[in-house]
């Protein structure tokens, strides 16, 4: 396969055609990467499992702490039209990073990254890599071994993260049960925002989650309850004490 490492290199100057709002607009290379430090990922396919469960969300996740560490924009990229692209946004947790059509695979192919997929029906897809591009030039590229299937070892965030900035230190992540109106429930969200903890509110009522599932994953029949980095830490106080 003999795939290409483009450090030192200018990206490929190349048009997307994208939709937005209704409308055809065009998108260029010297747009989206000139005067910029830019993360590119790129990945085979849009809906695919590794690309929807593990690579967007954690640039996502992660994009607060590339933005405080000079990266001006995160651009996701696949050989996908713009329509199954947007589709794909609204699907995922993807509010930080851009998400760009590399359609016709012309933006790939001038990477040396185009590769055949036919096997799987889907015919000509960029290989999955990451790249840290400043001015338009390629400064580092994480390419995944060029191995069978869809390997996912070295293009991740965190991996981009410790080249970056080897010092920087991942935002942690909470969930928290709630139910509206409720001040503990408001102290404890103020409480995670102030120790720059990103959480994930779930509202419990008598639709979709309700209390009998705050008792199973909990084992508590008040509100809030929260988790943080998969740790049970419990109601306000409790997370007053964890800070403490």
């Amino acid at each position: 396969m003999a795939l290409a490492n483009m450090e030192g290199r200018r990206v490929p100057n190349v048009t997307f055609p994208t939709r937005q709002n209704g409308e055809w607009v065009n998108v260029t290379s010297s747009e989206i990467f000139d005067g910029k430090t830019v993360i590119v990922f790129a990945l085979p396919g849009a809906f695919t499992p590794t690309c929807s469960s593990t690579h967007l969300p954690r640039y996502n996740e992660l994009a607060p702490v590339f933005f405080d560490n000079g990266v001006d924009e995160i651009v996701c990229l696949s050989v996908n039209d713009t329509f199954v692209m947007n589709e794909w946004a609204a699907d995922q947790e993807a509010d930080n990073v851009r998400l760009i059509p590399d359609g016709n695979g012309e933006f790939s192919d001038g990477m040396g990254m185009l590769v055949n997929k036919e096997d799987l029906g889907f015919g000509m897809r960029s290989w999955r890599y990451s790249m840290l591009v400043k001015n338009g030039v390629v400064d580092k590229m994480f390419i995944e071994p060029e191995v069978p299937g869809d390997p996912f070892e070295v293009s991740d965030a965190d991996t981009m993260l410790n080249y970056i900035n080897p010092n920087a230190q991942a935002p942690k992540v909470a969930t928290i049960f709630t139910k509206p109106g409720c001040p503990f429930c408001a102290k404890a969200k103020s409480m995670l925002e102030d120790h720059n903890v990103y959480y994930e509110e779930i509202t419990v009522s008598n639709s979709g989650v309700t209390s009998r599932t705050l008792r199973a994953v909990a084992n508590a029949g008040t509100v809030p309850q929260v988790f943080i980095e998969g740790e049970y830490v419990g109601g306000s106080e409790a997370v007053e004490a964890y800070f403490k």
